[in-house]
């Protein structure tokens, strides 16, 4: 039963960020903290908290917000992508919580590519893990600046202030490795609220920001209705009018506006926006599934993207990419999958291989296939032109999964690759 509900929403800004790190490290704990701290539990959830724990007798647990399956209480893993919602006096947060276990990368990768700053949470006894190393390079490669590390447990190691200085220079030096620079790195106890909300007595060594007001330091990148527009194209209704339904994934688009149909760069205006029981809709902005009656009789058809005339972004059939490989077959040169990016889809091909890295060691691999949970710097080719952006630009055509039946690889793309022009000399 996942906390879902959030408070009652004011005009303040939002911030989305992910809380990533090795399984049993605390991140449901600490979310739950939050929560708590930040007063988002309403009483009978506490109460029913409370009630869970009496019956398996233990002491007040915080990860069991986070909990929605039986199994998951029992196993004491959290096993599913879930967003949570609470408040601070300056903005409205949404945490991303991403599962720590391997089998569920995907669902971190997921996750994380919504995220504007991160989490990266680690067990003070524990110290640096596999999984911390492989999620904190996910958030190297998704291109996430603003990270706190945090170092919970504390109370396991007796707050001891040495402890905390061994494995912040531990993490430090790896984290220099993939360029990453974590604006903060607080020790932390999620179980017991050390300087989540407020400053801990217990480490009095400790002079620097609690989670929250780290939190609230964070720029929200701009939003996407104030980025180009990019309309998704998902199908193409025909009756008294000719209508183009799809989804406004970034920008604002009115009627009236010029606008190119891509990949075939076909030039017209929208005349006019419809939605369902709605006269004389004057604009659409992100987020919006909507309708477009357009002005000439150009050719539309689903994986389209329509865009305003002078911000087109690349289209090409060369994508450079970042690869998360996630199936137990092997990746090779010259494979065929689909490449589906926003509701595009199209078959595409493994041209090759610029580097293979694993994610855990972070040491550069010397073959020519991917193996499964590995990183790669990919060239794929496209059977026919796709329009895309890099991740920086638009989260909606700056990154794609393959298809191979199921889900194998999730990829975010570095470079906008060739244009068409340029692919065809």
């Amino acid at each position: 039963m996942a906390m879902k509900k959030s408070p009652k929403r004011t005009e303040k800004e939002d911030l989305k960020f992910v809380i990533v790190g090795h399984v049993d490290h605390g991140k449901s704990t600490l979310i739950g903290r939050l929560l708590y701290d930040t007063g988002s539990i309403p009483k009978e959830k506490i109460k029913e908290i409370k009630g869970i724990c009496d019956t398996l007798g233990k002491p007040m647990e915080f990860g069991f917000i986070l909990d929605n399956l039986e199994e998951e209480r029992d196993q004491g893993i959290t096993i599913d992508t879930t967003q949570t919602f609470f408040d601070t006096t300056k903005r409205h947060y949404t945490i991303i919580d991403a599962p720590g276990h391997v089998e569920f990368v995907k669902n971190m990768i997921t996750g994380a590519s919504q995220a504007e700053a991160a989490i990266l949470i680690v067990d003070a006894e524990e110290g640096v893990q596999e999984q911390t190393r492989r999620h904190a390079y996910i958030l190297r490669m998704l291109g996430l600046k603003q990270v706190i590390a945090v170092l919970n447990k504390m109370d396991a190691v007796g707050y001891d202030k040495r402890r905390f200085a061994e494995v912040k220079a531990e993490l430090t030096a790896f984290l220099t490795e993939i360029s990453i620079t974590p604006s903060f790195i607080i020790p932390i106890s999620a179980k017991e609220g050390d300087n989540i909300a407020k400053k801990s007595k217990r480490m009095p060594w400790y002079d620097g920001s609690t989670v929250l007001k780290a939190l609230d330091s964070f720029t929200p990148r701009a939003t996407e209705k104030d980025r180009p527009l990019r309309f998704a194209v998902q199908d193409v209704y025909k009756n008294e009018k000719r209508i183009v339904v799809g989804r406004v994934e970034s920008g604002t688009l009115h009627a009236g506006e010029k606008v190119t149909v891509l990949p075939s760069g076909e030039a017209t205006e929208v005349t006019s926006i419809e939605e369902f029981l709605k006269e004389s809709v004057k604009s659409a902005e992100a987020g919006k599934a909507t309708g477009l009656v357009m002005k000439d009789k150009v050719f539309v058809d689903r994986g389209d993207i329509i865009v305003k005339q002078g911000e087109e972004p690349t289209v090409t059939t060369t994508v450079h990419c970042h690869l998360f490989w996630m199936d137990k077959e092997a990746l090779k040169k010259g494979q065929r999958l689909t490449f589906e990016c926003a509701t595009q889809s199209v078959i595409c091909e493994v041209k090759s291989f610029e580097r293979i890295i694993d994610s855990s060691t972070l040491e550069e691999i010397s073959r020519k296939e991917l193996r499964n949970r590995e990183v790669a710097d990919v060239i794929l080719t496209t059977s026919k032109p796709v329009v895309i952006d890099t991740f920086d630009n638009s989260s909606a055509l700056g990154k794609f999964v393959l298809e191979r039946k199921h889900t194998v690889a999730g990829g975010i793309i570095t470079e906008h690759g060739l244009q068409t022009g340029e692919d065809k000399q």
